[in-house]
């Protein structure tokens, strides 16, 4: 499709108007948005908490899924354990996350360990084949702070887990600002107002 085509151009138009018109499920989406990120910040526990419970919901309608899925497999007679084997895994940890939602992020703030520590020692083993033309050293810091954030969080993983939840509720401050400044916008152009036209975002 040619850039500026009249198909184009239609499409363009049509989703300017149903965004206009739908101007306060963006404002909606934006106040949430921020409301999270208040709570992240001044309460971390309970933003962490709540998300422990929404993975642990997620994971049992998961689980509940797969079950589908694995009966449907063994009626076609094709190979179905793995398929099961995934469905009891994953309602058994929705389960947990639900009853011990502190349990589900105390795991996530170590698996974050984890993977922070493997990133730095990777950085540091290609920083040996950079050319220090190249950056290597930076590259060689990298590695450190990532060791460093890892051990950190191994250490501490309730400090590290509240950090964690700070970072989310500053992203979704920024996140729900962007999306109210769009809706006071999209507001502004609705079909009908006088001198409302195209969005210009």
């Amino acid at each position: 499709m040619a850039i500026g085509s009249p198909l184009e151009t239609g499409l363009a138009n049509t989703m300017n108007v149903a965004l206009s018109r739908h101007w306060w499920v963006i404002a909606l989406r934006g106040v949430i948005a921020v409301l999270f990120g208040l709570i992240a910040l001044t309460a971390p526990g309970a933003a962490l908490l709540s998300l422990a419970l929404l993975l642990g919901a997620y994971l049992l309608v998961d689980g509940v899924a797969e079950l589908y899925v694995t009966w449907r497999a063994a009626q076609a007679q094709a190979p179905w354990g793995a398929l099961l084997g995934e469905a009891v895994l994953s309602i058994i940890m929705g389960l947990i996350a639900l009853v011990m939602p502190a349990a589900a992020v105390f795991a996530f703030v170590i698996l974050l360990s984890i993977w922070a520590l493997i990133t730095g020692v990777l950085e540091l083993v290609a920083a040996v084949r950079l050319h220090s033309s190249h950056g290597r050293w930076w590259l060689v810091f990298g590695g450190i702070v990532s060791i460093v954030w890892g051990l950190l969080l191994a250490a501490a993983p309730v400090v590290g887990a509240v950090v964690v939840a700070w970072w989310l509720g500053i992203y979704a401050i920024f996140f729900g600002g962007s999306l109210l400044v769009l809706a006071w916008r999209l507001r502004a152009q609705r079909p009908g107002l006088p001198g409302s036209g195209a969005v210009r975002i």
